[in-house]
């Protein structure tokens, strides 16, 4: 299965200057979160695959603009073609405004998924929005990452978690593919294309 992620900025290539062949071979368009909705609705409008999204720490607007024709993943095990899919989005909490927690808060939102966890086995791909405690994450409280998302990856070994918030535009360098245990990690910033391959 292809994947396209994206996050954060939207892609003048995907947007401005739209090639439908661009899109070959892509299977599903998995959102990590700070996207214009009407940016995501165009995307599964023209290119006809579904489009998944979690909420990034600016995306308040999506109550009054949803993106339509796309699914929200928020703290569910969506299942697309037998690739079980956990979203859990938002940054970590620096001022008053949606989308954002502190590390209790997301411990409690992953607490609450117990039942799904057990009654689909795990995930195979773990979407957030921001990134896990000391794993491309930024030393400010802003861009730093959740101790809960790594305790997440220990446990059930997902085969890739996908992530937003750090831009790879920042000044400090902030890898665009990493690994830790048997997880690939992947900043979707911008665009990112990947296969997810099934096991024989």
């Amino acid at each position: 299965m292809k994947i396209l992620a994206i996050a954060d900025e939207e892609s003048k290539l995907l947007w401005d200057f739209f090639d439908k062949s661009y899109f070959e071979g892509i299977d599903l368009i998995i959102s990590c979160g700070d996207l214009d909705p009407r940016y995501l609705s165009f995307l599964v409008t023209m290119v006809g695959v579904p489009v998944l999204y979690v909420h990034g720490n600016h995306d308040g607007k999506y109550e009054q603009i949803p993106p339509e024709g796309c699914t929200c993943i928020e703290d569910t095990i969506f299942e697309y073609k037998g690739v079980r899919i956990l979203g859990l989005g938002g940054s970590m909490r620096y001022r008053p405004g949606p989308h954002q927690y502190t590390e209790k808060q997301m411990r409690k939102r992953v607490k609450k998924l117990w039942f799904q966890l057990f009654r689909k086995g795990g995930f195979d791909i773990l979407v957030t929005h921001a990134p896990a405690y000391q794993m491309n994450d930024g030393r400010d409280l802003p861009h730093q990452g959740f101790q809960v998302f790594r305790e997440l990856i220990e446990k059930y070994r997902p085969k890739f978690f996908l992530h937003g918030h750090v831009h790879m535009s920042y000044g400090r360098e902030h890898k665009r593919y990493d690994k830790y245990l048997a997880t690939d990690v992947i900043n979707a910033y911008e665009r990112y294309v990947f296969e997810y391959l099934e096991e024989d």
